[in-house]
């Protein structure tokens, strides 16, 4: 990938297996700030991402996007597990749990495909998800809002 500039996110690539599970964890961490200006100073200025049918280009409109994201998706709080790693890219998969405006929840189960510049910072995210109706009753997120803890079980622990 193109050096963006002296723009920096570390950890930076070749990952390690140590940089690429620091790497995701510093984007759940980030993700569940529901903080969108803050989530996408994690990407290039020209990031290309594919969010399940939308398609995106630039910090700008990923911004947009994920405002119009958490505006829908309430109560959001996300699990990411590092899948695969190599050189500049890392897999990872997903689950969120959120309601809607009407009260009810949801789980959300994905894959994501991250390419990153040699300053850390990502340059194309492509994300498949899917959503599955759930009862409050089925919540397996239970943390209060914000990030994770580090007790809290992780995705292959909770069997997902």
């Amino acid at each position: 990938m193109p050096e963006t500039g002296t723009e920096q996110r570390p950890p930076l690539p070749p990952f390690t297996e140590e940089t690429a599970h620091r790497k995701v964890r510093a984007a759940e961490d980030a993700w569940n700030t529901r903080g969108p200006r803050r989530v996408a100073l994690a990407y290039t200025p020209d990031s290309r991402w594919r969010n399940r049918s939308e398609f995106l280009t630039g910090r700008d409109r990923i911004a947009d996007f994920l405002t119009r994201k958490w505006q829908r998706e309430l109560d959001y709080r996300l699990i990411k597990e590092l899948w695969a790693y190599g050189g500049d890219r890392i897999a990872v998969r997903f689950a969120y749990e959120w309601h809607d405006g009407d009260g009810h929840w949801y789980r959300s189960y994905g894959n994501e495909n991250w390419e990153f510049d040699r300053n850390g910072l990502m340059a194309e995210r492509h994300a498949s998800i899917n959503d599955l109706p759930i009862t409050a009753a089925e919540r397996l997120f239970h943390w209060p809002l914000g990030r994770r803890p580090d007790d809290h079980p992780g995705l292959t622990d909770l069997g997902l």
